[in-house]
């Protein structure tokens, strides 16, 4: 006998039938043509799921039928507070219901951070919440993981929401020029001409987020700034969002160098991958180095990401997982986990610092320029 599913997405007996409230509602859960419902499928394939006008029927394998109620009761949720429900969102809820919990998944995928060219930018793992939340929370963040996880996409969404909401007054978007493990020799053209091709990810990250007509106006006018990182230096960068992206290629004297151009009322997020150094052989990587030396310091946040967070095509979490293993195994005192508990541990939150950062103000009028 069929059964209604209960408020917890609980069944209450051997079969469980889902009802939605119109056509509309169980099309944005489900898909067009049901297309997502083969995502589910696919993910629980003991479980038997049978549509029928208005209502889903849930039944096979008990285990499985819970797991896959629970995430169809979940994408029915997300989907009426105005999220749009794509295989990649089935197969984050998938992922999530499994590990953490169906809490956790609500307030990951339900978390919106830019709306821009039609498209909502959300996080879609527990991880890339945390960082989310720790750019909100810290003055310097560094985000550390391998590609695909999210690290420069997500601090650009938060760059240009901060930028919209006139928290900062302008975006710099920087990054090292250095080849990845190629020479290619001399390249024609101007200067911008010649940068160009080291910056052209930012480029694209911004163009996903803005719309084409403002992007000309905005990088002429200087509120959105993208420059190699060796057009830091003297500078001091007030009322700005500020990201440094592959800083795995930074020695550690441009990562000093980078950090105190901060100036009042300013954010920098920093990214990279430190598996992937692309600098001469024998020079350190400046987003090593600096793990250590800022390891507990207050308002400073170190955000790990790994093959779990990779959302990109299912193959790249694949290829990333696998390489962490044979890091491990060439290096048997590497322990990413590890590393991550002790920095969580060491770093202490200070509960005065937000009413610190409100005292400090704008920058004075007449405030002198760093060397």
């Amino acid at each position: 006998m069929d059964q209604q599913l209960n408020q917890v997405g609980q069944p209450r007996g051997t079969d469980a039938l889902v009802q939605f409230d119109s056509s509309d509602q169980m099309v944005a859960t489900l898909g067009a043509h049901d297309e997502l419902l083969r995502v589910i499928t696919g993910a629980y394939p003991l479980a038997e799921l049978h549509v029928r006008g208005n209502e889903l029927k849930v039944s096979g394998d008990a285990v499985q039928a819970h797991k896959a109620l629970r995430v169809i009761s979940e994408a029915r949720t997300l989907a009426g507070n105005g999220t749009r429900i794509s295989a990649q969102t089935i197969e984050q809820l998938v992922r999530m219901l499994e590990s953490t919990g169906a809490d956790d998944a609500q307030s990951v995928l339900g978390l919106k951070i830019l709306s821009g060219r039609g498209k909502a930018i959300r996080p879609k793992t527990v991880n890339q919440k945390s960082y989310v939340d720790a750019i909100d929370e810290n003055t310097v963040i560094f985000g550390i993981g391998p590609a695909g996880t999210g690290k420069t996409y997500l601090a650009m969404a938060k760059a240009v929401a901060a930028l919209q909401a006139k928290e900062v007054s302008r975006i710099i978007l920087t990054r090292p020029a250095v080849e990845a493990g190629e020479k290619l020799g001399f390249l024609p053209g101007t200067l911008t001409d010649k940068i160009d091709p080291y910056l052209r990810p930012l480029y694209d990250a911004l163009h996903d987020m803005i719309e084409p007509d403002s992007m000309p106006r905005l990088l002429a006018a200087g509120t959105i700034e993208v420059a190699p990182l060796a057009y830091m230096r003297g500078r001091t960068l007030n009322d700005a969002f500020i990201i440094l992206d592959e800083a795995q290629n930074t020695t550690p004297e441009q990562m000093k160098m980078f950090l105190t151009r901060l100036g009042f009322g300013s954010k920098i997020v920093v990214t990279g991958d430190i598996t992937q150094v692309d600098l001469p052989g024998g020079t350190k990587s400046g987003l090593r180095v600096v793990t250590e030396i800022l390891e507990g310091v207050d308002d400073i946040a170190f955000c790990e990401l790994d093959a779990s967070d990779v959302v990109r095509h299912r193959l790249v979490g694949a290829i990333v997982g696998a390489y962490e293993r044979w890091t491990v195994r060439q290096d048997p005192n590497f322990n990413r986990s590890q590393a991550r508990a002790r920095r969580r541990a060491g770093t202490s939150k200070n509960p005065e610092h937000a009413a610190e950062k409100k005292q400090q103000g704008p920058a004075p009028e007449n405030q002198e320029q760093s060397p």
